[in-house]
């Protein structure tokens, strides 16, 4: 075969290729060209030509259209053929996003309730003709008209991670590395609006945008031209917590402090190494708004404060897309921008956008800059693969202390259906707080009680007499060697946190954090308060269903958080789920993964 050199960049090799690809579409028959690309010396390419051909049948008949009636559910079986003996990559995925009261599953896969292209059914053989994977897909349609879905086919180029995307144009890398601007900007799922000459935004229901950062996974928001910096945004609420309680300005607010608080009771004091990694200075356009229009400049008499971190205001909400968006999770989040002296606006689980009284909890979505000089080393900005960022990418974890690591990453810890946790924090020196990732499960639905007869948690309500009984007891949830792992006499502590208090009125006695509250009790396993990190919305607006929290909002109802992310004040007496909350010893070791949610650390004893 030829070969093509080219003095050009990877930026610049899209252009080209785009002009010399061909795509034939016969039916559910589909022929591209097939180019590796090696680095044949600093800034040259070369471009291998060859035949990569697959063929995709619904139900046996060649096509790609997956018909349902109203009020229906239609199980269709769908064949990738590879006829090659050439090394490939086949993910099929439906085109679009799917109407309301549509779900699509697959039986033979793990189930995924809507499959993204990231997580479409992969197909891969290496020098074997005439491989094929056949799948049963299942669709359910609540709606009251016929659906048509139509199924899409990525092609992978295993040779040199390559891979065409679902437009099947242009080439992509699988696994990208340099810095992070750079990484975003090259993928062309990530569809960039550069309208706006300050910031260059992601758009798009899924691009190609996760990165995993200090133990949580983010999104890529926008690039700021000016010096390459990308704010990110995570993509769960990692608390909720009120706004203020006189002003809905954000500087001097209590979400302010609770974003920028340095201790180990705030969202920056639990970040890895965050002048590192962070453009501390950055800055964040909080003028009020009563629309999703570019808000004023300073010079224009905007409100721009200086942070670490901040929070999305409407207008990136509504460049990312809005409603039905990447940043469109589902769940209720504040925002950065004021409504009117008293309101705040928030995006509502619908997704489309409202405002909230500042005194309410609402989940809490972070927002930072990351500098211009960090880079990619890892990943394929997938959400089973976000990119991983150079000093924040360990390996070889093995036999290091868990009280070494960071708020958020995954353990596993527990067993059968309840074995995943995160760590919150380490608020007792040398010990590891965690927390279920999910609420408690039984027989696959979540586990559901009374909070007890008061407001105040004790290991005798009936909460935490589950909790520090059977929980720990039983076998059920946890092995006698895990049971061993947990400090014995934790303290909890049980401030009243207002509507419209600070979140620090939970653990001290004032919000100048002088001193302690006096309000507390001891026990080995108990709740997280609110504020406290971890105590979000995460997966979707099921996993926390009426989640309840250690913290009463008065001498009646303690808090809540609510299954689409919002807290409330419920009475103590109302059934709720329950997210166990414990501190794991200082002699606790790693013994294997990575503490993402794919492959989670475990742990041994010292």
């Amino acid at each position: 075969m030829k070969k093509i050199l080219l003095e050009t960049s990877f930026s610049k090799i899209y252009m080209i290729v785009m002009i010399i690809i061909t795509l034939l579409i016969l039916g559910g028959y589909f022929s591209y060209a097939m180019f590796t690309v090696t680095k044949e010396k600093e800034n040259a390419i070369s471009i291998v030509t060859g035949n990569l051909t697959y063929k995709l049948e619904v139900d046996g008949e060649e096509g790609n259209t997956l018909t349902v009636p109203a009020n229906s559910r239609q199980d269709f079986i769908v064949t990738l053929t590879n006829p090659n003996n050439r090394a490939g990559r086949f993910n099929f995925y439906y085109e679009g996003s799917l109407p309301e009261g549509v779900d699509m599953g697959y039986i033979e896969k793990e189930s995924y309730n809507v499959p993204p292209t990231e997580t479409g059914i992969s197909l891969e053989q290496v020098d074997t003709a005439g491989s094929s994977n056949t799948y049963i897909v299942r669709v359910s349609n609540t709606t009251s008209s016929s659906v048509t879905i139509n199924l899409g086919v990525e092609v992978g180029l295993d040779y040199n991670d390559l891979e065409l995307p679902d437009n099947g144009h242009l080439l992509r890398k699988i696994t990208s590395t340099g810095i992070v601007s750079e990484v975003i900007k090259d993928d062309i799922m990530n569809r960039l609006n550069y309208e706006d000459e300050e910031q260059t935004f992601v758009t798009g229901s899924n691009p190609y945008n996760y990165i995993w950062y200090s133990g949580k996974l983010w999104r890529a928001v926008s690039i700021d031209p000016s010096d390459n910096s990308v704010k990110l945004v995570t993509q769960w609420s990692i608390s909720a917590v009120p706004y203020d309680n006189d002003s809905s300005a954000f500087a001097g607010s209590y979400m302010e402090s609770w974003l920028n608080d340095t201790t180990v009771d705030g969202f920056l004091g639990n970040l890895r190494d965050p002048e590192a990694f962070i453009k501390m200075n950055s800055k964040w356009n909080a003028s009020q708004m009563s629309d999703t229009s570019k808000p004023p400049s300073e010079e224009e008499g905007g409100t721009i404060i200086e942070d670490a971190v901040g929070i999305l205001n409407i207008y990136e909400y509504n460049m990312g897309g809005a409603s039905g968006s990447y940043l469109d999770n589902k769940t209720q989040s504040w925002t950065l921008t004021p409504y009117n002296s008293t309101n705040v606006r928030y995006i509502y689980h619908t997704g489309a956008i409202y405002s909230e009284r500042y005194t309410n909890a609402v989940g809490v979505r972070p927002s930072i800059n990351l500098k211009p000089e960090i880079k990619v080393v890892s990943g394929n900005g997938t959400i089973d693969s976000p990119y991983r960022l150079e000093g924040d990418n360990d390996s070889n974890l093995s036999g290091t202390l868990l009280n070494t690591r960071y708020s958020g990453e995954y353990i596993t810890f527990g067993t059968g259906e309840n074995n995943l946790y995160r760590i919150v924090s380490h608020e007792t020196e040398e010990l590891t707080k965690i927390t279920s990732a999910e609420p408690l499960k039984e027989n696959g639905k979540f586990k559901t009680m009374a909070f007890g007869d008061s407001v105040y948690y004790s290991n005798t309500n009936e909460v935490g007499s589950f909790l520090n009984g059977e929980y720990l007891d039983s076998g059920t949830y946890l092995t006698s060697e895990q049971v061993n792992t947990i400090e014995d006499n934790t303290t909890w502590y049980l401030g009243t946190v207002g509507s419209g208090a600070s979140y620090r009125l939970a653990k001290y006695g004032d919000i100048n954090m002088s001193n302690l509250t006096s309000n507390v009790t001891i026990a080995k396993v108990g709740l997280l308060r609110l504020g406290e990190l971890m105590g979000g919305q995460y997966n979707n607006s099921s996993n926390n269903a009426n989640c309840t929290y250690l913290t009463p909002i008065n001498s009646a109802n303690i808090w809540n958080m609510m299954s689409f992310g919002q807290a409330y004040g419920w009475s103590p007496s109302y059934r709720v789920v329950i997210r166990p909350a414990l501190n794991l010893k200082s002699n606790v070791i790693i013994t294997g993964g990575d503490g993402t949610k794919e492959n989670p650390f475990t742990l041994s004893v010292q």
